[in-house]
């Protein structure tokens, strides 16, 4: 598991997946969001603007990052 550190509150979910390289852009981060490919927390998550605080995970073809 990789740690991804953030500065602020919290970061949306399709900018952590272009900031943490799962992705390489915006318009693949939306679609792969809309297919409800992400987990967050476990859990299969079709909100694009979620708001992902400290200790939430996130995982994409079984690479998974925390937020720290």
């Amino acid at each position: 598991m990789t740690e991804i550190k953030i500065e602020t509150e919290f970061i949306k979910l399709d900018a952590l997946l272009k900031f943490a390289n799962l992705v390489s852009s915006g318009g693949e981060a939306k679609i792969r969001i809309a297919e409800g490919e992400v987990l967050v927390n476990g859990e299969s998550c079709t909100m694009r603007g979620k708001k992902l605080r400290s200790g939430d995970t996130v995982t994409l073809d079984g690479k998974t990052v925390q937020i720290v």
